[in-house]
C-alpha cells in the first residue's frame, strides 16, 4: 500500500507539471549551502553554462578517553568540487558534485568502488512550483543531513544524524514548492530510488526506497533560503519556523542502516521517520529533531559462522540545538543529543548521552569560517557499565 500511494504521488507530480516562463527559483534539491555564485562561465550564445566552486573542510581533533591515552588527528575531513549549469536550455539543470579527502571517499573494498561521485543528476523546473530531477543525490530526509555539511554551526552533524539518516541515493524525485516571503508556505518532497545507496554497482535486487517529506513554514519563508543552514546569519527580523515530517520505506535493504553501512546477510524491511523543526529571530537560532528507525528481526547472521552478525541500527534519537550570532559575527552554540537502540539490539549497542559547545568566527557567511567545539559523550551499556569520552577540535572551512 505505501509502496502504490508513493508512486500515484509521483505520477501526479509529473502529470500535473506546467510550463511557465518563470524559471527564477533555486533547485531546492540541491543538497548544500553555497555562498556567492562560484566561477561562472556561459556561451556566447546562452546554450549551455557552467559554474564551478570548491570547499574544504580542515580540522585537528584531540581526543580524551577515559580508557585510553590522549590521541591527535589532523586531516583534511572534506574537500569537494561542484559543477552546475544548464544545457540547451536554462530550465534542464545539471549538477555535480566530487569528493577526494579520504573520509569523503572512504576505504576501498574488495569488489568496491571508489566513492568520489556523491551527486550526478540532472534537474527539470518548468515553472516556479514544480522541481523534477533524475540521478544521485540527497534524498529528501531530515533536516541536518539535507543542510550541507558546509552550512553546519558546529563541526560535524550529531550522532543521531549519524546512526540514521537516509544520506544519497540513486531515484526519481519530483518536488512541489508553494513558498511567499510573509505569508504561510509549503513544500512538498518525494522521491523513489534504488535504496541502495550512492554508487552501488553490486547485484541489483527487486526492491526499491520511497521518501516522502513535508515542510511547513507558518510565517513565511527564511530570509536567503535559511531552512538549509544552521544559525541565523541573516538576522531574521520577524519570528520564521519550519515544521517538517518525513516518511522513507526502504524496501529489501541490503546495509546496516538502509542505504548506507556494512552489508547484512539477510535483506530486510526498513522504516525511518524524522520531524523536524527550525525556529530563527533577531540572531536567536533554535533547532529540534526527532529520527527513528524500524524493522523486523534486525540481527542477520553468516549462514557460514554463527558468531558472526551484522545488524540494522533501529531506536531513536533526539537532538536539541541553540545557538545566538552576535553582531560582530562570532556565534555560541549547544546541543544535546540522546539516542537509544531498539530492544532487539540493546545488547549491542549503549544509549548514547552527547554535549557539545562551539563558537564560531563568520568571515564570510558559511563560506569561510573558524569553528572550535568542545564535545563529551556519555554511553551506557546494557549492563549498566559506563564509558565517558571527549573530543576538542578546531575547523576551518572555505569554499565559493
Amino acid at each position: 500500500m505505501n509502496r502504490l500511494i508513493c508512486l500515484l504521488l509521483l505520477l501526479f507530480c509529473f502529470t500535473s507539471a506546467k510550463s511557465q516562463d518563470n524559471n527564477d527559483i533555486k533547485l531546492s534539491a540541491l543538497p548544500y549551502y553555497s555562498y556567492g555564485k562560484g566561477l561562472g562561465i556561459t556561451s556566447p550564445d546562452s546554450i549551455f553554462k557552467l559554474n564551478i566552486r570548491f570547499r574544504m573542510q580542515n580540522r585537528v581533533t584531540s581526543y580524551f578517553d577515559e580508557n585510553e591515552a590522549t590521541s591527535y588527528e589532523a586531516l583534511i575531513r572534506r574537500l569537494r568540487l561542484r559543477f552546475d549549469g544548464y544545457v540547451g536550455n536554462p530550465k534542464l539543470l545539471y549538477v555535480i558534485q566530487l569528493s577526494f579527502s579520504p573520509n569523503d571517499v572512504g576505504p576501498l573494498e574488495d569488489d568496491g568502488n571508489i566513492n568520489i561521485i556523491r551527486d550526478a543528476i540532472v534537474f527539470y523546473r518548468p515553472n516556479e512550483h514544480w522541481n523534477f530531477g533524475f540521478g544521485q543525490t540527497k534524498l529528501p530526509g531530515n533536516r541536518q543531513r539535507i543542510n550541507s555539511s558546509g552550512a553546519l554551526q558546529l563541526t560535524d552533524r550529531s550522532i543521531n544524524n549519524s546512526k540514521f539518516n537516509i544520506d544519497r541515493d540513486f531515484g526519481l524525485h519530483a518536488y512541489y514548492l508553494n513558498q511567499h516571503k510573509n505569508a504561510f508556505s509549503y513544500n512538498i518532497k518525494t522521491a523513489i530510488s534504488t535504496g541502495e545507496g550512492r554508487n552501488w554497482t553490486k547485484n541489483p535486487d527487486n526492491g526499491l526506497a520511497f521518501t516522502g517529506r513535508v515542510e511547513l513554514f507558518p510565517f513565511g519563508t527564511f530570509k536567503g533560503n535559511g531552512a538549509f543552514f544552521e544559525g541565523d546569519i541573516k538576522r531574521e527580523e520577524t519570528p520564521k519556523l519550519m515544521l517538517s515530517g518525513v516518511y522513507h520505506y526502504n524496501e529489501k535493504a541490503r546495509r546496516t542502516r538502509g542505504s548506507i553501512g556494512d552489508e547484512l546477510f539477510e535483506q530486510r524491511d526498513v522504516t525511518s521517520m524524522f520531524l523536524d523543526a527550525i525556529l530563527k529571530y533577531n540572531g536567536w537560532a533554535f533547532q529540534t529533531a526527532y529520527l527513528s528507525r524500524f524493522a523486523d528481526n534486525p540481527i542477520t547472521i553468516d549462514p557460514n559462522d554463527a558468531n558472526n552478525i551484522e545488524y540494522i541500527f533501529t531506536g531513536s534519537g533526539y537532538d536539541a540545538q541553540l545557538s545566538y550570532i552576535f553582531k560582530n559575527n562570532y556565534e555560541v552554540i549547544g546541543r544535546y543529543s540522546y539516542q537509544k537502540p531498539h530492544k532487539d539490539i540493546e545488547t549491542l549497542a549503549p544509549i548514547k548521552n552527547q554535549y557539545s559547545l562551539g563558537v564560531s568566527k563568520y568571515i564570510w557567511e558559511h563560506g569561510l569560517k573558524l569553528q572550535a567545539e568542545l564535545t563529551k559523550t556519555d554511553s551506557e551499556f546494557i549492563n549498566h557499565s559506563t564509558s565517558e569520552d571527549w573530543y576538542l577540535r578546531f575547523q576551518i572551512e572555505i569554499g565559493i
